[in-house]
């Protein structure tokens, strides 16, 4: 699981940032998944090593233009060569609506499938390997966090103490590599826990932006390998934060240290902390680490891999 930051500004691009859009590359499956698509978010991707061909679903937060004026580009591009099959679009009510207001008007057609899901709060989708929840959060308009669960696996195999043990190969090891407990056509009975390793704990994503601080990004980010979570005011502007329902610096650490979440990445800066401003973005990272150590700081392509807990 590797996070690529396409945009980090709030509201309108910097020269250096552009708005929100975060991808979550799951390699093993070939898959990207995209967190909103503010405008120019395709250049974004131009510019980066990801590939449209494996975008199969885009989760969007809010109905906020800096979140989504980049989405009908992007999926128009998807069917001009792109190679895109069957993309998820996830999102509050009236994402739909505005996107085939958009297809009708500018007379654009999906060629490889678009699927529009209005979300609610609770699990808006699972399968074998991951489990992605929603909750609502304080925004001036609807708005969503994500949480994106990998489901724990089995720890690796041990063919050769299973050989070893005169198991026969076959149907047999794929129940033992679940952990299942079998019988021996001689009586034996075998756990599958003796001959796999420690479970692999599955890691967990989590992306909260626009909010105000509220107990509800505190219970999507539980226990997160790392939550996104947006800063897009210094602590001295806190006033500011509240009227417009966005978090400070130390709102996003609070959530984080409720949470008892391993990393915060903050994002959606407001462009007034660029360099030769009196308050920097260094200085907001500092008002984060003071209560949040595990702090950073995300920028336009910054990469970041999830790892694995260990036992």
């Amino acid at each position: 699981m590797e996070v690529t930051f396409l945009g980090t500004s709030s509201g309108v691009p910097t020269r250096s940032r552009n708005v929100s859009s975060v991808a979550l590359r799951l390699t093993q499956r070939g898959e990207i998944w995209l967190f909103d698509c503010g405008e120019g978010t395709q250049h974004q991707i131009l510019r980066s090593e990801l590939k449209t061909s494996q975008l199969k679903k885009i989760f969007v937060t809010h109905m906020h233009g800096d979140h989504i004026f980049g989405l009908m580009g992007l999926l128009a591009s998807c069917g001009l060569g792109a190679h895109a099959e069957n993309v998820e679009v996830y999102g509050p009510p009236g994402l739909d609506a505005y996107l085939k207001a958009c297809m009708k008007y500018s007379q654009t057609y999906f060629p490889y499938g678009v699927h529009f899901k209005t979300v609610s709060p609770g699990v808006i989708y699972e399968d074998d390997e991951y489990i992605v929840s929603t909750e609502m959060l304080k925004h001036r308009v609807t708005a969503f966090g994500y949480r994106i669960s990998e489901k724990d696996k089995a720890g690796k195999f041990d063919v050769d103490k299973a050989k070893k043990m005169g198991i026969p190969s076959g149907p047999i090891y794929g129940k033992l590599k679940k952990g299942e407990t079998i019988t021996l056509e001689d009586g034996r009975t075998i756990n599958g826990s003796q001959l796999c390793g420690p479970t692999e704990i599955g890691r967990k994503f989590v992306y909260c932006t626009d909010t105000v601080f509220c107990e509800s990004a505190i219970a999507l980010s539980e226990d997160a390998d790392v939550l996104i979570h947006e800063a897009t005011f210094a602590h001295q502007d806190a006033q500011m934060a509240f009227e417009r329902m966005h978090s400070t610096t130390t709102m996003a650490a609070q959530v984080a240290l409720a949470a008892q979440v391993k990393k915060l990445i903050m994002t959606h800066f407001s462009p007034r902390y660029a360099p030769g401003n009196t308050l920097q973005l260094n200085d907001l990272l500092k008002e984060a680490q003071a209560i949040f150590p595990e702090t950073i700081l995300a920028y336009d392509f910054l990469s970041y891999e999830i790892p694995r807990r260990i036992n």
